[in-house]
Formats: structure tokens, sequence, C-alpha cells
């Protein structure tokens, strides 16, 4: 987000700013709190926005309805508009209608409510990774495309749109309020009278640097080191994915793992939203997360002090949100024995997807119907469900099974199935479409779990302040926790003492509760051989009376995998079986406001502007021809005597 040069010249924009220290801080307000959508790229095509490479400029509309659309496509006198979105008006059907018009359009700015809004939001597809789960027409062509459960009908395909003008989201403070003022100022037609110049404008820029799709601009990034100036124009998407098991596995080896049986608990780390940077997921990506954090934590103590038989791998995927970038890299990395054990190590799978709104609909297990046909597969799966049951009813937690028929929703444990027949299930709050009514949008957020805090908290408070939710969310990880114990092998006798800890989901901060994927090093730590153990050095806090953090070395199983797509360490940028997600490199994103002259105006300034160098010019030329003479001292002839 760009900040504000100089905060006190947020008063009139005609008067002059006595503070300010050039003539562009007398012109312009910089916007804070900015953040752009930008261009995404796959094998096939473009999306997102990009604005000029210098920026576009526009004047100022704050539209008012729906109905007032024509104003800004068709009758209004001063095009193109920079148009103003409250968010109740930030939909499909209003942003199609503002690219149709694209040539009057300079650009948008929608402003971010600081309360949700009534009803549902999601700019995502109503069948979020249809082509890169297991649900094909070779696996089964009655699932294939959501044909069984339309699991997002809420789903708009807004952030899979390619907009040919900047696109900015703008916080609901004192800046938004500068906006307005000036808009009302400058711009608003009173009693249908024609806003006269100058006219408030605003200027967006957010070029991105890529264009056409993954293949071209990989391409030119390749080719880019023959120029004399190399410059990458996108990057794969991907960032790390974090595991770690309940015992040791030597990770200097790889491929299959001799009389090693695992059973992965998995999660998601990743969400996104139609805007770059505010993509919270506190219910698609953080309720897992968190809750599966939770259980590792409450197992901590029990697989150390009695191991169950089978060792229990914890996998925290990153870029699911783009085509199961984590969870198909894992998978590649073992069929290619990259990986300390491979696919027929894993005796079960277990996933916890979106939980956190449980409360309402009750927790539910879906599992794959295809592979169920498999009368082992079919025991395994049956087992596992039966002891989640058992579990649930010990905790008084409503839990249900889908029917039998019904797919598999949106899951990393899809990519797993691609590769072959693997006993899971996937734990969510939704029997068939999404109870998440805003799943991939920026309301996704702390406020739509209800994760806030009491006014009047302290700090200190409110971090150990436990909200409702977060005792829910712990409940939901000892139901997977004691599930995963008894999967594993694990003593039933033993289940009463596995609690997870209200406090590990205390955080009402969606962002903030990814860092604690730090802490698997903690929980899961054990007093296994070097080789099976990483070693990470931490800051630490600054201890009363000291000057200097006090660092220390965490021993732990936890380790960081890449997650980038294979599709990029194979070269098959336009692959079907892989996600081929990029992300365009950008230089500058600026948004600013100004009052803007009318043309008549500039015309008459360019006109004396020309006139004054034409002037100059002919000066210029009568003084240099005329130098010798106006120039000349006079001098006394050589020869002169006294």
């Amino acid at each position: 987000p760009v900040r504000l040069i100089n905060t006190s010249c947020l008063g009139e924009l005609t008067k002059t700013c006595v503070s300010c220290n050039s003539v562009e801080q007398k012109i312009y307000i910089n916007l804070n709190d900015t953040v752009p959508c930008v261009r995404l790229l796959n094998a096939t095509h473009q999306i997102g926005c990009q604005s000029s490479l210098g920026g576009d400029v526009g004047v100022i509309h704050f539209l008012e309805s729906e109905q007032n659309l024509e104003y800004v496509l068709t009758t209004g006198n001063n095009p193109p508009y920079m148009v103003i979105l409250e968010s109740h008006l930030f939909n499909r059907d209003v942003m199609m209608k503002l690219k149709n018009g694209s040539s009057r359009i300079a650009g948008v700015a929608v402003i971010k409510p600081n309360s949700n809004p009534v009803g549902a939001f999601s700019p995502h597809t109503t069948c979020p990774n249809e082509n890169t789960g297991v649900y094909s027409e070779s696996y089964d062509p009655a699932l294939a495309h959501c044909n069984g459960t339309m699991w997002n009908p809420n789903g708009n395909g807004l952030s899979y749109e390619e907009f040919s003008f900047p696109i900015f989201s703008l916080k609901d403070d004192n800046g938004t309020e500068v906006i307005r003022q000036c808009y009302m100022d400058h711009n608003r037609a009173v009693n249908g009278s024609v806003p006269v110049y100058p006219l408030c404008a605003m200027e967006l820029s957010s070029h991105m640097s890529a264009v056409t799709d993954t293949v071209t601009c990989m391409r030119r990034s390749d080719t880019s080191g023959l120029s004399l100036n190399p410059e990458q124009v996108c990057d794969p998407l991907g960032n790390y994915n974090v595991w770690g098991a309940t015992k040791g596995l030597n990770n200097s080896a790889s491929g299959h793992s001799e009389n090693e049986t695992v059973v992965i608990a998995a999660a998601r780390l990743d969400s996104r939203a139609f805007f770059h940077g505010i993509s919270l997921g506190a219910d698609s990506g953080t309720s897992g997360f968190i809750t599966l954090l939770a259980a590792a934590g409450a197992l901590a103590n029990v697989t150390r002090e009695a191991p169950p038989p089978r060792t229990i791998l914890y996998a925290f995927f990153q870029g699911e949100s783009f085509d199961y970038i984590g969870s198909s890299r894992m998978v590649y990395d073992m069929q290619g024995d990259k990986f300390p054990i491979d696919l027929d190590n894993i005796h079960s799978l277990v996933e916890i997807g979106q939980v956190g709104l449980h409360a309402s609909e009750g927790l539910w297990v879906h599992t794959d119907p295809v592979s169920r046909r498999n009368a082992s597969i079919e025991t395994e799966v049956k087992n596992l469900t039966d002891i989640f049951r058992s579990v649930a009813t010990s905790l008084n937690i409503s839990l249900g099974e889908p029917d039998v028929s019904q797919p598999l929703p949106p899951a990393s444990f899809q990519r797993f199935l691609r590769a072959q027949p693997i006993p899971g299930v996937v734990l969510t709050d939704h029997r068939t479409s999404f109870t998440n009514s805003f799943f991939e949008s920026m309301y996704d957020n702390a406020e739509y779990l209800n994760l806030t805090f009491p006014a009047g908290l302290t700090p200190e408070e409110q971090f150990n302040y436990v909200t409702d939710t977060a005792k829910g969310l712990a409940k939901v990880a000892t139901l997977a926790a004691r599930t995963l114990y008894r999967q594993a092998g694990g003593a039933e006798e033993r289940l009463a003492g596995i609690n997870a800890d209200e406090l590990t989901v205390r955080t009402g901060d969606p962002p903030r509760s990814r860092r604690y994927a730090a802490r698997l090093g903690f929980v899961i730590s054990n007093h296994s051989p070097p080789q099976m153990n990483s070693y990470t050095w931490v800051r630490g806090v600054t201890p009363p009376n000291a000057t200097e953090p006090a660092g220390y070395c965490v021993r732990s199983t936890t380790r960081l995998a890449r997650a980038e797509s294979p599709a990029f360490l194979l070269g098959e940028f336009n692959s079907s079986t892989y996600s081929t997600w990029s992300e365009s490199r950008w230089k500058k994103i600026n948004a600013r406001i100004f009052l803007v002259a009318g043309h008549d105006l500039e015309m008459l300034t360019l006109g004396v502007g020309l006139a004054v160098l034409l002037v100059s010019l002919l000066i210029t030329f009568f003084v240099n021809a005329k130098a010798d003479f106006l120039f000349s001292s006079g001098r006394e002839p050589a020869n002169a005597t006294y």
C-alpha cells in the first residue's frame, strides 16, 4: 500500500499547502491502504487486471446504484471515468457491464467495508479446481465437472475474468472520505447540471509485465538472458509445504521406506481472493489448518509416551487454491523417490477441510465413492469412519456421512487418489454445497467466524481470550487427534488423555494464525537421531532488562518442502495434469487523486507555452545574430599614442 506523502495536504484541494516541499506534493494526494487486482496466467489464458504503462487516469464518479451505470457508460460528458464502487455494487453484473464498456472506463476502485455485507459473495467458480482433481472422464464421467454436487453455488467466477483496466480495493477510512469530499465538491451533478472543471480525478498504476499465458511469459523469461538488460516477466506460483511426523523419517533417504506405514493428516495453508493480499481465508483455509495444528499439539505427549504402530505424518499444503500446487508436488516427489516415503507407505489419509462453521451444520466425513468399489479400500474406509463416529459420540459432536455416491469436495486428497487408490476421508462443516457463503473472498475473515473480542480488552487480555469459535475448533481438533491416534493403531484407553488446547486456536486474526506453523516443530519434536531432525535457530524475545533477544535452537521433525508445480520442473507449461499458474511481475503500484483542468484550459496552457517558446527562440536568434554589435566593447586602436 502507498503511504500518504503529506497528511497535512488532506484539506481543500484548491488551497496551497505551505508545508509541502515539492510541486508534486501540492498537486497529488497519494492514497493509503490500497490493494490491487493483479494478473495471473495459466496454460491457456490470463486473468486479473492491469493499468497502462504509465497508469490510467479518469474523472472520479461514485456509482450510487446499478441504474446509474448509464451515466459512465453512455451519457457522461467527461470520460474516461474512474468508477468508485461501494461493496454492495461489487458484483458480477456491474463488473461485466463496466468491462464491456471499457472504452469509457479508466479503472475501478472498490471500497472495502469495515464490516461484512449481508448475503453471499464468492468470486471463485462454482466448481473449484474442477480440471485438476481426481474426477475426470477417465475416472468417473458421471462425477466429472461437479456433475454430482455444485460445491460453491455462490461462485460468480469474477476472479477468473480478465479486465483491461486497473481495479483497486480501498480501505474505508479517512482517505476514502477525502475522495468522497473531492467528488462532492467538484464532480457531482446538482439538479441535472453538468459538472464544470476543475474536476476531481484519480490515477491508478498497476502495470503488469506478463501477457497472454504462462507458456508465453515463461518463454520470454527464459530468453530474457539474451538481453543486455534481462528481466523476468512472471514467476510460477508457489511457496513451501510444511510437514512433520510423530517419529523421525530419515530425510537423507528417499523412496520406499521398508517397514514404515504412515497415516497422513493434511490441511491447506493458502487461500485467495479477488484482490491481491486480501485473502484471509478464515473458514476456507485457516480453520482446517489451525485445527490440525491443535490436533498435533494434543498428540505430542501421547505419541512419545505410547507411540502407535503407524507414524502420523502432518502435511500442510500451499497453493491448493490454484489447482492443488502443494499436494500435487508432494505426490510427484513421492512417485519420483524424492521424498522420505512413497505412496505405498501410506496406510490412509485424513484431511481437515473447512470446519469453522460446524456449529450450525455439524461435521461431515466425505469419502470417494469410486475407490470404495475396491473391497480392501472399502474395508479401511469403513473402519476409519467408524472411528470418527465413535469418537464424535464420546465428545457429543454431531457427525454425519453424506450419501455414499457423493464425490469428495475439492480437497488435497484428490491428488493422492489420482496417483493410486488410498483409503481416506475429508472432514468438513458441510454435507453437500459449501456452508461458507464467502468462499475465497475478502469477507471470509475473522468477523465471519465470530472470532472477535469484547470491547475494552488490553492486547494481553485479547491474546489470552478464548472465543466460542475457538472453543468449538478445539473440540474439533480433539476429535481429529483422537481419531488419528486410533487410526495409527494407538490404544483406545489413551484417548481420554488426548485433548486439544483452546489457546492454540484462540487467535482472532487468520493471517497471524498461519505463523503458528512454526509451532509444529515444538508439538511433535522428539529425540530421534540427528539425521531425522531439522534444526532451526529461533530469534526469540528480548528478556526484561536486556538489549538482545534470547535466541535458541529448536530440534524437530518438521521440514519445509518446495511447493511449486511439477509442470515448471518438467518445462511443461501447457500441462493439463499439473497446475500451470504463474503471476506477473510489476514495478509500481500506486493510487492518487488530484484536480484535472478542462480541455479548454489545457489547450490555452499549451498555446501559451508554445507562444512563449517561439518568442524565446526569436529573441535567442536575434540576440545571437546581433551579438557582435550588442556585446562589443569600445577598444582603443593599437597605434594610439599619448
